[in-house]
């Protein structure tokens, strides 16, 4: 297997979401060589993700067009899994892996669906709720089928309206948060009228579904798939036959690679300074790590960090007014969806909590950590090292991600052998 050693960058930007994008256009636009590097092969992340029948929307057109106009180099099916010296990090593709020099670097990772245990969670045919609407949009047939969409979060809409511009058939969306809540979190939206008409086309577009608040799946049932759901609506339950359960409680943030790097965490976000620059002399952090918040949120963030980056001080001190606005629009988000604590009853003593190594719930609750928790049941410890059980425990028993350790991602043995060559030898002699 090669090994390729890319020309050093003078801004190195990991995850080419909304924004990652805007990060490494604004710092190209100062004239400096800017690489950015992320999982998926195409640029524009989970929120812009191009499905094979439909365009891209103008704006993931316009800022993919930027990057190329300014010829940042795009790396992409390239996991980061590891930084084996401070200004280097190794990243592996199917076939490859690179070695990657840079001198300043930002962080716009993104973010992922928390998922929730409760009995017959792990039954095929129950999928994140974004995962559904990925899935869909590379081609599985969803015409016909009987979908229930269930969590919290503004992405039940737009899943629940994509679903259904396809041909499914929305039974009922279930909303934790009740109605006084969502309420408060329209009226706090007055003075941003672009997310009034967005609230009021997704409307339009479900006119007719069942919306329910104050709502949750109590249970999935199934022999070798997804047959049924049980829905606790207030005192009531029904059971409702489906083919697909879309179930999401809102995003948490992908901070292992912050974590691996240094950067400070509170309440399970990495703290940065008005120029998006975390603790780690630097390493800049955007969009959704540093909190959720939203597209426009992201792209403002990029924005500062590309240009913070790349010394334009000045320049990215002008978007702090613009940063703020969508600032109080995540801060009302995060009121508006937190989860009900009724949620943490929801698994039995069986309920599978970590789906990679069959971790139950009731193993689990002996334990005061994650890190104790992982020592004596290896939760956390399968394929996707900690990637769903770690948020769900987190929710559960009020445990923090304390540490990552390399790699963050699953990673060959010869992908790793090179961590210890570069350690052993000159990093400019790595090839």
């Amino acid at each position: 297997m090669a090994s390729s050693t890319p020309d050093g960058f003078d801004v190195l930007v990991v995850g080419a979401g909304p924004a990652g994008m805007a990060a490494a256009v604004r710092a190209a636009e100062c004239g400096i060589c800017v690489g950015i590097v992320d999982d998926n092969a195409a640029v524009g992340g989970q929120i812009w993700r191009k499905s094979a029948e439909e365009d891209v929307t103008e704006d993931a057109k316009s800022w993919a067009d930027c990057l190329k106009a300014r010829q940042v180099t795009v790396l992409g099916g390239m996991h980061v899994f590891d930084q084996p010296e401070p200004g280097i990090l190794l990243a592996e593709s199917s076939d490859n892996r690179s070695v990657l020099h840079y001198e300043k670097l930002v962080l716009a990772t993104g973010a992922r669906e928390r998922f929730l245990p409760f009995p017959g969670w792990t039954l095929p045919n129950v999928i994140g709720a974004g995962g559904l609407q990925a899935m869909v949009k590379c081609r599985l047939p969803i015409r016909g089928k009987r979908v229930v969409v269930a969590g919290t979060g503004p992405l039940l809409l737009a899943v629940a309206a994509y679903l259904k511009a396809h041909g499914a058939e929305i039974l009922k969306i279930c909303e934790q948060a009740s109605w006084l809540t969502l309420l408060r979190f329209a009226t706090s939206l007055l003075t941003q009228p672009a997310k009034i008409w967005q609230g009021i086309q997704l409307s339009q577009q479900l006119g007719g579904i069942p919306f329910l608040t104050s709502s949750w799946v109590a249970a999935a049932h199934g022999d070798k798939m997804l047959e049924a759901v049980t829905i606790t609506s207030g005192s009531e339950t029904e059971t409702i036959d489906c083919d697909y359960l879309a179930c999401g409680f809102h995003l948490v943030p992908n901070i292992e690679l912050p974590i691996l790097l240094g950067c400070e965490i509170s309440d399970g976000f990495v703290q940065v300074n008005d120029l998006q620059e975390t603790n780690v002399s630097g390493v800049f952090c955007a969009g959704e790590p540093t909190g959720i918040g939203g597209v426009e949120l992201a792209l403002v963030e990029g924005q500062i960090a590309g240009l913070a980056a790349a010394s334009r001080i000045a320049e990215a001190r002008h978007l702090f007014g613009k940063r703020e606005g969508f600032r109080r629009f995540a801060r009302s988000l995060q009121r508006a969806f937190r989860l009900r604590p009724e949620l943490r009853m929801l698994a039995g003593p069986e309920t599978i909590v970590c789906r990679c190594e069959d971790v139950m719930y009731a193993q689990l609750c002996p334990y005061t950590s994650w890190r104790s928790a992982k020592l004596q049941t290896r939760c956390g410890m399968g394929p996707c090292q900690g990637r769903v059980c770690g948020a769900a425990t987190e929710f559960l028993f009020n445990w923090s991600l304390d540490s990552a350790r390399p790699p963050v991602f699953p990673a060959r043995v010869e992908s790793l052998v090179a961590v210890r060559d570069i350690k052993q030898q000159d990093p400019q002699k790595i090839s």
